[in-house]
């Protein structure tokens, strides 16, 4: 005599997939589990795809925003003139990311306050790489989900 549960109809889940009867022909909803498994694979791929495309221009930005700090560094310490072009496109460029630790520290000058030991710009260098670190953790944990 046949159990109770084998004439209960198929169950469905969320995507509409029924699952067979107890007993039934199981080839074609393998082959639907496979097909399944498949476009769930497809989809992690893409996200991880764009994830990583996302997380390196994010580093190649903060690796230029690194760059032009790290020679506004040298400038000020260097004592370059301010007046000269160069200098004064970089310092120009780099002005919107450093003014908000612009008086975090008092900076030390030496050899008549002419050469500067730019703290505050080692802070924001430090700052943009711990930011650039947060970014791509926080990526990583949502492709992982």
């Amino acid at each position: 005599m046949p159990h109770p549960e084998d004439s209960r109809p198929p169950e469905q889940d969320p995507n509409g997939f029924q699952e067979p009867y107890e007993g039934a022909d199981l080839g074609p909803y393998r082959e639907q589990h496979r097909l399944r498994r498949e476009v769930s694979r497809h989809a992690q791929a893409r996200r991880v795809t764009i994830a990583e495309k996302f997380t390196q221009t994010i580093v190649y930005l903060v690796g230029a925003l690194e760059l032009l700090l790290g020679l506004r560094f040298l400038l000020r310490l260097t004592a370059a003139n301010p007046d000269n072009t160069f200098a004064g496109i970089i310092y120009q460029f780099s002005e919107p990311f450093v003014r908000p630790f612009s008086t975090l520290f008092i900076s030390p000058t030496f050899n008549g306050s002419a050469h500067i030991f730019d703290v505050n710009l080692l802070v924001a260098m430090a700052a943009y790489l711990a930011l650039l670190v947060l970014v791509i953790w926080f990526v990583q944990i949502l492709v992982s989900e």
